[in-house]
């Protein structure tokens, strides 16, 4: 607690104020990555993997941009910083932890951007959200790392609206938000790398499926060529009562 404790405090000044809100959820999720640890870690050596092969056959490395970076757990970091002359980190958040372990391994390369990914905002107005749109602007982008990022946009949009009494619109808005993600991934001007969980299920103790649920929306699955589990919830952290299993695609 106390570490934690230091880290949202750090992370508060270096953070813009309005992703200031995010802080508390990402050092949540530190914790809970550190109490999962070998539960989640084929998970993350997945796909670390996965965007090492994206890597593979690049004629050019010259700026790889990663978004929703998150805790780092899942994107190989020190690889990338060697692989290419720039590296951007995109996401609400990045925690003083991560920035204190950027510059102790002196990746000087690596540049950070708060930004919100969701289109949220847009789509509840009644636009069409593009929010990749800003790739464009990105000088000499030679890969995308969509890193576990495409489920997240869901679950958050949800959340904020119910949080306002718009529950009525999340059959539109989700959907919408989610095809523009993928929409903005197929028409960058660069390789893309796409990892996201699609669904979950809860299993009891003995592996009987209690519950199945869809994390995109009803928008198709992408095209993957490699899929995995991930016990985000496994026993030890329901204390035994359940676990929560999501199936994650790669491509």
């Amino acid at each position: 607690m106390i570490l934690e404790a230091l880290n949202y405090a750090a992370s508060w000044p270096l953070t813009p104020k309005p992703f200031r809100p995010h802080i508390a959820s990402s050092i949540s999720l530190l914790a809970r990555a550190n109490r999962c640890r070998a539960a989640w870690g084929h998970h993350e050596d997945n796909s670390k993997a996965h965007v090492l092969s994206a890597i593979n056959g690049l004629k050019q490395r010259r700026t790889a941009v990663v978004l929703g970076s998150g805790l780092l757990r899942d994107v190989p970091i020190l690889e990338l910083s060697r692989a290419f002359d720039t590296v951007v980190l995109v996401d609400l958040v990045h925690l003083a932890s991560v920035r204190a372990f950027l510059a102790a391994r002196r990746l000087s390369n690596v540049r950070l951007i708060w930004r919100d990914l969701s289109g949220f905002d847009e789509a509840v107005a009644g636009q069409v959200p593009e929010p990749l749109g800003f790739l464009r602007q990105v000088p000499y982008l030679d890969l995308v790392v969509s890193a576990n990022i495409l489920s997240q946009i869901g679950v958050g949009a949800r959340a904020r609206l119910e949080a306002t009494g718009q529950s009525a619109s999340a059959e539109t808005v989700l959907p919408a938000l989610v095809g523009a993600h993928l929409h903005g991934l197929a028409t960058v001007a660069a390789k893309t790398c796409l990892i996201t969980d699609v669904s979950y299920r809860i299993e009891d103790r003995g592996g009987k499926i209690l519950e199945e649920h869809d994390l995109l929306a009803g928008v198709r699955v992408p095209a993957h060529d490699q899929s995995w589990d991930w016990p985000v919830v496994p026993l030890e952290e329901a204390r035994g009562a359940y676990r929560a299993v999501h199936r994650v695609v790669a491509g």
